[in-house]
């Protein structure tokens, strides 16, 4: 089975189980079960041998995940919008509202079997494999692996913060000219920078915002609580926002937008943007009108 990725442990590694620690360095694999299942296919290996779960992580340690041989995801049937694609990646426009992987059917993995060529290189993977991750109710452009190498490469990429990648969302209230949001995540350093690009007038928030943000680190749900901390919660943030600020059926207002990256194989700059979803300019019309409306 070829290798898709290699993690180096570092010396200054807390005392952690190999369960627990994978996930941290393989964000690809979708749930504590899956991690279990791959130590017991020997898909993950310790210094070049079999594991178990109980394994204690000690500095120094070559952690290596292997391709799965498991059969591959039953196809969700989902047309995706394809940005890019090539023998060894593509892009896609991953719609809200579908985790990109998980202990279910309906998931991005699932649905690229049927919108992504298989690759013909000799290193190709069995099935296409995100590279990355988005949550579930953000739309926009995710990154998808067709060979073992462009897997481990694009990866690289990731850890050395190579991969620079825009978001636009719409935030309640009126948000500051420009900034940068540090505040720390479940202790660990993050950090977000943003620009207001427009402020309308709202009957629900007094102002609403269209924010780009550019995220340096990769923390869970980061763009979504910097901006809560900061007082301006993107507009449908089930988790995060403030009451009223919740559109019924219309989901969560972010959409990764651009993409700069390396090409895994060739070296080439790729420098990839969508435009925002329809249902943003919906909104600000919406609100523009109700406003006009109201003050009229």
């Amino acid at each position: 089975m070829p290798v898709i990725k290699t993690h180096i442990v570092p010396v200054d590694v807390e005392e952690v189980r190999l369960y627990d620690y994978v996930q941290q360095i393989f964000p690809t694999i979708p749930s504590r079960k899956g991690v279990k299942k791959a130590i017991s296919r020997a898909e993950i290996l310790v210094d070049g041998s079999e594991t178990s779960t109980g394994h204690w992580v000690k500095a120094g340690q070559k952690i290596e995940l292997l391709e799965s041989l498991a059969n591959p995801p039953k196809e969700y049937r989902l047309d995706l919008e394809v940005v890019f694609e090539d023998e060894y990646l593509a892009i896609i426009n991953k719609p809200a509202g579908i985790s990109v992987s998980g202990n279910q059917f309906r998931t991005i993995q699932n649905a690229l079997i049927g919108n992504i060529k298989l690759s013909k290189e000799a290193d190709a993977l069995r099935w296409p494999k995100p590279v990355h991750r988005l949550d579930a109710p953000t739309s926009g452009l995710l990154i998808i692996a067709k060979t073992a190498g462009a897997l481990v490469k694009l990866g690289q990429q990731f850890e050395q913060k190579l991969i620079q990648k825009k978001y636009v969302a719409i935030a309640m209230g009126q948000t500051p000219e420009s900034g940068v949001v540090d505040a720390d995540i479940d202790g660990l350093k993050s950090l977000s920078k943003f620009k207001t690009i427009k402020v309308v007038n709202s009957l629900r928030s007094e102002y609403m915002s269209v924010v780009e943000l550019s995220p340096k680190t990769g923390r869970t749900h980061q763009l979504r609580k910097h901006l809560a901390g900061i007082g301006n919660p993107i507009v449908g943030d089930k988790l995060y926002g403030e009451e009223g600020n919740v559109l019924e059926g219309k989901g969560l207002f972010l959409s990764s937008v651009g993409l700069s990256l390396k090409h895994p194989v060739t070296g080439a700059e790729l420098n990839l943007e969508i435009d925002i979803p329809y249902k943003f300019k919906s909104l600000l019309e919406r609100e523009g009108v109700r406003w006009r409306k109201f003050n009229s």
